[in-house]
C-alpha cells in the first residue's frame, strides 16, 4: 500500500569512545552489565561522545528522506545502524520488507567471487530466492555496463565499476527499502543519470534514505530532509529547499580574496558595490536587484585600459553568470596610476543564497589575460522563496482559460 510506513525509527542514540583501551573496558563492563540487566545507555563516560543522539523520523513507500551534514555529523553511523551493521545504544528500528544497502564503496562484495557470484551473494542476503535472481541477473549486468568483466574477480574492480555494480544489484532487485551513503558520487556522469532515472521508476513502489553532500543530487529525489550537526537533527521536515541552504550557510567564511593569475602588469586595488548594505565581510542584496559596481586598478606597466569582465559563482563554486560590459574603450593610461571603473549589474534573479565574483583584466573580450583574482566580492542575496538553483526567474501568470 502506498501509506504504508517501512521505516519507523524512535529516539535512536549511538555513542562512541576516544580511546581504544577505554572503549575495551567500556565493552567489557557493559557485557557484564547487560548479563545482570543494568543498563547506563544515557549516561556518557570519560573519553566517551555522541555520534547519533534522539533521531526519530518515519519513511513510508513512495517517500524519499535525505541526509545532509558536514563530515562527522553522525550520518554513515545513522545509516549503519539502520542496515544492522553496529547496535543502537538506544532507540527502536523497525524496517518492513527487503533492504537495499550502498553504504560504503565495494561493501557487500566478495573479492574472489566474480561479479556474476557476487549478484547472486547479495541477492540471496536481500532475501530473494535463485529463481527470482534469475530473472533479474541479465537486467542487473546490462544495467551495470560491465558485461566483459562480469566473470572476473570483484576486487579487480575499479572503483566506479564497483559502484555500477553494486546499484544495479540493489536497484534491479527493487527492494522495499533503498539506502543510498555518497557511493554515487564515485560514478561517471552518464551513469549517474542513469541512477536517478532508475530511482524515479522505483521511487513508487520504495522508501529510499539518501546520503549526500551534493545538494542538487538531494533536491532532485528528496521530499523531506534532516540536517545533522555533531550527531543531533538541526532541521527535520519536508522544506527540502530550507535545510539545503542551512547547509551551505554552515560553511560561509570570511575568506579572502585569491589571485589565480597576474602577468604583473595590473593588480586590483578593491572591488565593491556601491551604496549596498555590507555585514560580517558580505554584501546583503534582494533578489531582482540593480547593483553599481566600483573597482579600482592599480596600473604597472599597461599603455592602454584593460578589458574588464565577472565571472559569478555560487555556493558550491559553480559558475553560473558571466558578464562582458558594453562600452568599454582602451584609452591611453600612465604607469602606477590608479584606474577607476563603474559598472551597473541589471536585475540580479539570482536565487537566495551566497555567491563571489571573479574579477578579470585581460587585452580584450576574453583574450590574452592580464589578471584574474577569485572572490572579489561575496555577496548575499536575500529573497522569501527557498529554492537550490541558482536562478530565480521573474515571471508572472498572464492569462488562463
Amino acid at each position: 500500500m502506498k501509506d504504508d510506513i517501512l521505516i519507523e525509527v524512535e529516539h535512536l542514540s549511538k555513542k562512541f569512545c576516544k580511546d581504544l583501551k577505554a572503549s575495551l573496558w567500556y565493552g567489557f563492563k557493559d557485557l557484564f552489565a547487560a548479563v545482570l540487566g543494568n543498563k547506563n545507555e544515557r549516561i556518557l563516560r570519560d573519553k566517551e561522545f555522541w555520534a547519533v543522539k534522539d533521531i526519530s523520523f518515519k519513511v513510508k513507500r513512495g517517500e524519499c528522506l535525505g541526509l545532509i551534514g558536514h563530515n562527522g555529523a553522525g550520518k554513515s553511523t545513522l545509516l549503519k545502524m539502520l542496515n544492522g551493521l553496529i547496535t543502537p545504544d538506544m532507540g527502536v528500528i523497525k524496517i518492513k520488507g527487503k533492504v537495499g544497502a550502498l553504504i560504503e564503496l565495494g561493501a557487500g562484495f566478495n573479492g574472489i567471487l566474480s561479479g556474476r557470484e557476487n549478484i547472486y551473494n547479495n541477492g540471496a542476503v536481500l532475501g530473494f530466492t535463485k529463481k527470482e535472481i534469475d530473472s533479474k541477473v541479465e537486467a542487473i549486468i546490462d544495467f551495470a555496463e560491465i558485461r566483459e568483466f562480469i566473470d572476473m574477480p570483484v576486487q579487480h574492480y575499479s572503483s566506479g565499476m564497483k559502484v555500477r555494480l553494486g546499484f544495479a544489484v540493489a536497484a534491479q532487485m527493487e527492494p522495499d527499502v533503498l539506502i543510498i551513503d555518497e557511493v554515487l558520487a564515485v560514478g561517471d556522469l552518464g551513469f549517474i543519470l542513469k541512477c536517478f532515472k532508475r530511482i524515479d521508476l522505483i521511487l513508487p513502489n520504495t522508501a529510499i534514505i539518501f546520503v549526500s553532500h551534493s545538494m542538487p543530487m538531494v533536491s532532485r529525489i528528496c521530499n523531506q530532509i534532516i540536517l545533522m550537526e555533531h550527531g543531533v537533527s538541526v532541521f527535520q521536515g519536508e522544506d527540502v529547499a530550507k535545510a539545503i541552504d542551512m547547509y551551505y550557510n554552515s560553511f560561509l567564511t570570511n575568506e579572502s580574496s585569491d589571485v589565480v593569475f597576474t602577468d604583473n602588469s595590473i593588480e586590483l586595488v578593491s572591488a565593491s558595490f556601491d551604496d549596498v548594505k555590507h555585514e560580517n565581510g558580505m554584501y546583503i542584496i534582494n533578489w531582482g536587484d540593480t547593483i553599481k559596481v566600483n573597482c579600482v586598478i592599480k596600473n604597472l606597466n599597461l599603455k592602454t585600459t584593460p578589458y574588464i569582465s565577472f565571472a559569478i559563482y555560487d555556493k558550491e563554486q559553480r559558475g553560473v553568470a558571466e558578464g562582458f560590459p558594453n562600452g568599454q574603450s582602451f584609452e591611453a593610461i600612465e604607469t602606477n596610476n590608479e584606474v577607476h571603473f563603474s559598472f551597473i549589474f541589471k536585475n540580479l534573479y539570482l536565487s537566495k543564497g551566497v555567491y563571489n565574483i571573479t574579477f578579470s583584466a585581460s587585452e580584450d573580450y576574453s583574450r590574452n589575460i592580464y589578471y584574474k583574482v577569485h572572490k572579489a566580492i561575496t555577496f548575499q542575496v536575500e529573497s522569501e522563496r527557498e529554492i537550490w538553483t541558482s536562478f530565480l526567474i521573474d515571471s508572472e501568470l498572464i492569462s488562463r482559460n
